[in-house]
């Protein structure tokens, strides 16, 4: 069994961990350490693109086949998120642009409709435990210090669409939660970075 396609259960099983979103540079930092032109590293940056720029779960990017993605409205439809609940979720032009050039090279290795999105060379089902793999030794590559995590990115796309004003509900939508209230709280989480960064920046002299 390859490297990509062996299962493990995620090392923080069980525990929470606060979450830590990456800044716009240690986000470039990570796409700049996947090769551009290798396939891997031409699907690695595709799936860092769904994950960032999607803020869709892990699990729901494994799971996406041809027939979910929408070229013209830049979209994705997750058929089975949490609860079993589909939805359709939005990506940037850039992301899509990212996203197309891997279904290019996928179909010049001739992937069929019928394999998942986000594949080996050969057509076969990533594992989610590859990911996390890839995500962590990117980050040693580009010297991030944080913990980097396929959830983490998600984290990074909630907190920059509250920082851009987004409604609530927009990015309830898109992150497919059941309720405003879990979004709410989702985000809370995250202000505490914001709170320190507004307190360090205020003027005070003895």
């Amino acid at each position: 069994m390859s490297n990509e396609t062996a299962t493990a259960a995620p090392w923080n099983k069980g525990r929470r961990l606060p979450p830590e979103p990456l800044g716009s540079d240690e986000v470039r930092l990570l796409f700049r350490a996947c090769s551009n032109h290798a396939p891997t590293g031409i699907r690695n940056r595709a799936l860092l693109a769904v994950l960032y720029r999607g803020g869709v779960r892990i699990g729901e990017a494994l799971a996406l086949k041809p027939k979910d993605l929408d070229a013209i409205e830049c979209s994705l439809r997750v058929l089975h998120g949490k609860g079993d609940k589909s939805r359709l979720v939005g990506l940037d032009e850039g992301a899509w642009a990212l996203l197309g050039r891997w279904l290019d090279v996928r179909d010049h290795l001739g992937v069929n409709g019928h394999q998942r999105v986000f594949c080996t060379l050969k057509g076969n089902s990533l594992a989610a435990s590859y990911v996390r793999a890839l995500l962590a030794r990117l980050a040693r590559k580009s010297g991030i210090e944080k913990r980097v995590h396929p959830h983490g990115l998600r984290h990074t796309h909630a907190f920059e669409l509250a920082n851009e004003g987004h409604p609530l509900h927009v990015i309830q939508n898109q992150l497919g939660h059941a309720n405003a209230a879990t979004t709410d709280k989702y985000l809370r989480h995250l202000a505490p970075l914001e709170v320190v960064r507004a307190i360090r920046g205020r003027i005070w002299e003895l």
